[in-house]
């Protein structure tokens, strides 16, 4: 494609993460440039955070609520107000430190006498010494200061979240946010309602960062990803800011909900934001865009893209078919123009494989598109970003590695693959190796049997230093019902092999599953128990089973013992579906006895109880033997 005068500006929107950027943007424009194209990025999100999080904006917070009847106040905003100078004093040095640039202020707030204290400090007191010492000095002990302070300074934070949640914005999530709005929404009208709102100060300062943006880049075009429901309702506050400066400017939502929940899009409303919605992979269809406002490609080969009809008024879907860009041929992702320096290291767990997800700046790059498996009958197998899978060779990877490193200056990864192929790890790690070089990486991969003790000592030679998979229900017949193709003794032999190389192992977990019974659930607890015990696993997590349309379970449900509920007529989002199960077991309620076991197990505490102590109703006793995982790892000896 030959050069364009067209500048296209990339936006992250609220909210994403704090810690890192989000990669959408870094992948966009790095394709972008490649093909020659004025491309450009900026993180509002991250922007929008340190605002908030400001003196400016505690103060803007302080007048809002004063305006508010003292008689509404909620706990946390009685205590906002009342240590209002300490809170005004301590949160740029607070904010300064979480970014790595003042790492001396550890010692004072490790101390306990310099940050205001509001409600989310409470969570100490699980860590109470019943001798009177230091509540924390079991997880920091005496050289841990500098994590000490980040865990203490992250509750801090966490409590002004709450603060401007309770008297600012009722939605506000760092990460979720607004997320009701948009979430498996079938109908506009919610969003609408709340786009068409007096803004909140939240708002407010988003539209004054989206000016700021558009006065500094001039952008022709104008992409939203939207990687989460979490980050609608920003993405469309933004747009609507761009729209109101110049309509002229063509605004484009895409990104991980459009693929997933708007692909039945009819709403026309949308297109007062938006002048084009495209789907899946996104470098073909901006590519035809670009040609397409060029003046050199018709709107009717467009690829992918919804648009509104100007005569008619009605959203159409135009996919004039051209193959994707090979994986290949994307092009490096480059953080040019986003500020690595302004991101918050946060630590909200203290378990050192689960606090990867939010403390440190990782340079997010996927080892191939899609998955190779595409079998799990939970997941979105039938769409593109699943089951479209394309990869590329070890020597182009390293190469991209290579350049990431000297621009960023940072040698941390994150493999964000739906599940990364064994095959091209190691074949990435013989690379790194014969080039002798020095990088720290993490990723999501399958527990299948092609890693074996060999396999991971050489990843954790290459830089390995942790890895999270699905165990999922942890039961073969469920397993097997959804066609996992791992069972519970080979994944305790493939995490004890990554363990046994010094690699940290996360568990995804599920409960809630068709056909999943309550003796199932206590089972899966109690292998999940032995798993922590014999120190295959390091960190887990509960996922409540949602049942998606893309899904096979959603598409075949006959085949998984369940009842579709059905939906109502759809014009906007259309992703999450209602089911009867026969079973009728109340997952809720034993969702919240799995998730406090597994809070428990991360900190080492509780393992030698029996997994009924944490239901709160009688459940029956585990099937599974006590012993059952030392014996499936003395059986691999």
């Amino acid at each position: 494609m030959s050069e364009t005068s067209l500048r296209v500006l990339s936006v992250i929107p609220p909210m994403t993460q704090l810690n890192t950027p989000y990669p959408s943007t870094a992948y966009l424009t790095g394709f972008l440039r490649s093909r020659g194209i004025d491309a450009v990025q900026e993180d509002l999100a991250l922007a929008l955070v340190l605002q908030l999080f400001s003196p400016d904006g505690l103060a803007a917070i302080r007048d809002a609520i004063e305006a508010i009847p003292p008689r509404k106040h909620t706990r946390q905003v009685a205590n906002f107000l009342a240590q209002y100078p300490r809170y005004a004093a301590t949160v740029a040095p607070v904010v300064a430190f979480l970014q790595g640039r003042d790492t001396t202020l550890a010692h004072r707030i490790g101390g306990r006498d310099f940050l205001p204290e509001g409600a989310r400090f409470e969570s100490l007191d699980v860590y109470i010494d019943p001798d009177g010492g230091d509540p924390l000095a079991w997880a920091f002990g005496a050289l841990g200061m500098q994590d000490r302070a980040r865990h203490l300074a992250t509750l801090y934070l966490n409590d002004l979240a709450d603060v401007l949640r309770d008297a600012v914005d009722p939605r506000f999530e760092f990460v979720r946010y607004a997320e009701s709005l948009a979430q498996s929404q079938p109908t506009f009208e919610p969003l609408a309602r709340a786009l068409a709102a007096q803004p909140t100060l939240v708002d407010a300062k988003l539209a004054a960062l989206t000016r700021e943006a558009v006065a500094k880049h001039a952008p022709r075009i104008v992409l939203l990803s939207v990687p989460f429901p979490g980050s609608v309702y920003g993405a469309f506050r933004i747009a609507q800011t761009i729209k109101a400066i110049d309509p002229a400017i063509v605004t484009v939502l895409g990104g991980g909900f459009a693929n997933t929940e708007l692909r039945e899009l009819s709403e026309p409303r949308v297109f007062d934001y938006f002048d084009y919605v495209t789907l899946d992979a996104g470098e073909r269809p901006l590519l035809a865009l670009i040609e397409h406002l060029d003046g050199k490609r018709s709107q009717q080969r467009l690829v992918r893209s919804f648009l509104r009809d100007a005569e008619t008024g009605e959203v159409r879907y135009v996919n004039f078919v051209e193959p994707d860009i090979a994986f290949a041929e994307v092009g490096t992702p480059t953080w040019d123009g986003l500020p690595l320096d302004r991101y918050l290291s946060v630590l909200d767990m203290l378990n050192p494989m689960h606090r990867l997800w939010s403390d440190g700046r990782w340079n997010k790059l996927t080892v191939a598109h899609g998955c190779y498996w595409k079998k799990c009958s939970f997941c979105d197998v039938s769409l593109d970003y699943i089951s479209r899978y394309d990869g590329a060779s070890a020597a182009t990877l390293v190469d991209r590695i290579d350049a990431i490193v000297a621009e960023t200056g940072q040698s941390g990864f994150h493999f964000v693959d739906e599940a990364a192929p064994p095959k091209s790890l190691k074949a990435l790690a013989q690379e790194l190796l014969n080039r002798n070089r020095a990088i720290s990486w993490w990723g999501n991969i399958r527990f299948e049997k092609s890693f074996t003790p060999e396999l991971c000592h050489l990843l954790a030679q290459s830089g390995c230093i942790a890895v999270s998979g699905g165990l999922e229900v942890a039961s073969d017949r469920l397993l097997n019902l959804m066609k996992k193709g791992v069972s519970v003794d080979q994944v305790a032999r493939v995490t004890h092999a990554f363990t046994e190389a010094g690699i940290l192992v996360h568990a995804y977990l599920m409960y809630g599953f068709p056909t999943q019974t309550v003796q199932d659930t206590v089972d899966a607890l109690e292998y999940v128990r032995q798993l922590f015990e014999a120190g295959c696993i390091q960190s887990a997590f509960f996922h409540r089973f949602s049942c998606t349309v893309h899904s096979p379970v959603g598409k075949n449900p006959d085949e998984y013992g369940v009842t579709l509920q059905p939906l109502p007529p759809v014009s906007f989002a259309k992703n999450d579906i209602g089911f009867i199960d026969p079973t009728g077991v109340d997952h809720d309620s034993l969702g919240v006895a799995l998730n406090k076991a597994l809070y428990n197990y991360m900190h080492g505490i509780g393992l030698e109880e029996d997994v009924r102590s944490w239901f709160q109703t009688r459940v029956p006793r585990s099937r599974v033997p006590r012993h059952f995982i030392q014996q499936a790892l003395r059986a691999r000896q």
